[in-house]
């Protein structure tokens, strides 16, 4: 079987005896320690694991709901910084209400209408927990789900997930069975692979919650982090966060950053599209890339002018989530006891439009028998 960093509290707690109790417990590169993310979820087993490639880069990862925990990469001094929030133990992860943190979202990232779509003439109900509308699969999604761990394709680089979701659990039909691959390259970028196939048909929508901040100190905002996404529309929103099918370009907006420019330079300026969302909390349809040019060309990008920090998104999908943290204000404590401020982070959900099910004009994410359902995602670091 090959190596998977796993620090189990049975060891740890050996270590800490051999010193009389008196040191720390063991931690990883970002401080957490492992003991606090060994526990048992829903009667199965819940650990910390680690990926970590030779320029010294490493991200934890959980199986609970197959969250990232934290992602260390090195700044413009070659100091390591952590570039994701999030929390110190799996106690903190379940207790926080609303909490998708770093998760694995599914079966359907984003919004349904009023939790209701029709599939080959079947309509189905889902969880409706946001507005009324179904939200990141509703309150017992993926993010909340544990995951196998493959042990015999896991290693120091590399961690394999499994989930089965069962025929009508959260209302969505078929037996769907889920493979997510973490990959830390040699090139500094983590890479996540979705995998799922079906016994009937059904609707997928795979994405990663990860909250980004790549500035060294998280008790500030992003506002200052420069954006880029090579998107010319983007799917508008209600004031519930819905989209109904049409498209609205970014050209003349503030939603133009097909241009690299700060977060923060428009985000309050008197436009709708802002008022429905807070700020920016929308899917930005990607500009069309053919064959594998996804995999070289970046579909977005953010960079933080203090660190030094840049992050590429890489990914093969037809939209980009793009929320800044509006919600946040500061009463969420992460990790190391950090408050989680407005505006604190960033994230960039790769995924298919919302609302796909009920708008026709949209990329289709149905998934039927005999078809594989497949994504990758591409988050790569480099400074500048």
């Amino acid at each position: 079987m090959k190596k998977i960093h796993l620090i189990f509290a049975a060891v740890l707690a050996v270590l800490a005896a051999c010193n009389g109790g008196t040191k720390p417990a063991a931690t990883t590169r970002s401080g957490l320690n492992a003991a606090n993310f060994t526990d048992t979820v829903n009667g199965k087993p819940v650990a910390l694991y680690t990926l970590t490639n030779q320029s010294g880069m490493e991200v934890c990862i959980t199986n609970y709901g197959g969250r990232v925990v934290s992602i260390m990469v090195p700044d413009r001094n070659d100091t390591l910084r952590d570039v994701v929030l999030g929390f110190d133990s799996i106690a903190d992860y379940e207790h926080v209400e609303g909490n998708n943190f770093g998760g694995l979202i599914g079966r359907y990232g984003n919004r349904i209408e009023q939790g209701k779509f029709t599939l080959d003439g079947n309509t189905y109900q889902l969880p409706q927990n946001n507005y009324g509308h179904s939200l990141h699969g509703g309150p017992e999604g993926f993010h909340t789900q544990v995951w196998d761990v493959d042990t015999a394709l896991s290693n120091d680089t590399t961690l394999v997930l499994r989930h089965r979701s069962p025929d009508g659990f959260a209302g969505y039909p078929g037996n769907l069975d889920v493979t997510v691959r973490y990959t830390l390259t040699a090139t500094n970028a983590l890479e996540i692979a979705y995998q799922a196939t079906t016994d009937a048909p059904t609707i997928v929508n795979l994405t990663n919650h990860s909250y980004f901040n790549l500035g060294a100190d998280h008790s500030g905002d992003i506002l200052d982090h420069e954006m880029m996404i090579a998107a010319d529309s983007i799917t508008p929103i209600d004031t519930t966060f819905m989209t109904h099918g049409t498209m609205l370009a970014v050209e003349g907006t503030p939603f133009d950053f097909r241009q690299p420019k700060a977060v923060g330079r428009e985000i309050d300026a008197d436009y709708e599209q802002l008022r429905n969302g807070h700020g920016y909390d929308h899917n930005f349809v990607l500009v069309k890339r053919e064959g594998d040019t996804w995999a070289n060309t970046p579909c977005a990008s953010i960079y933080c002018p203090a660190t030094g920090i840049l992050m590429e998104v890489f990914t093969p999908e037809p939209g980009l989530q793009v929320y800044v943290g509006n919600f946040l204000d500061g009463t969420i404590r992460g990790k190391h006891g950090v408050a989680y401020p407005h505006r604190g982070a960033i994230c960039m959900e790769t995924q298919h439009y919302p609302n796909s099910p009920n708008c026709p004009a949209y990329p289709s994410t149905v998934l039927r028998p005999g078809h594989t359902y497949t994504s990758v995602c591409r988050y790569r670091f480099s400074v500048k």
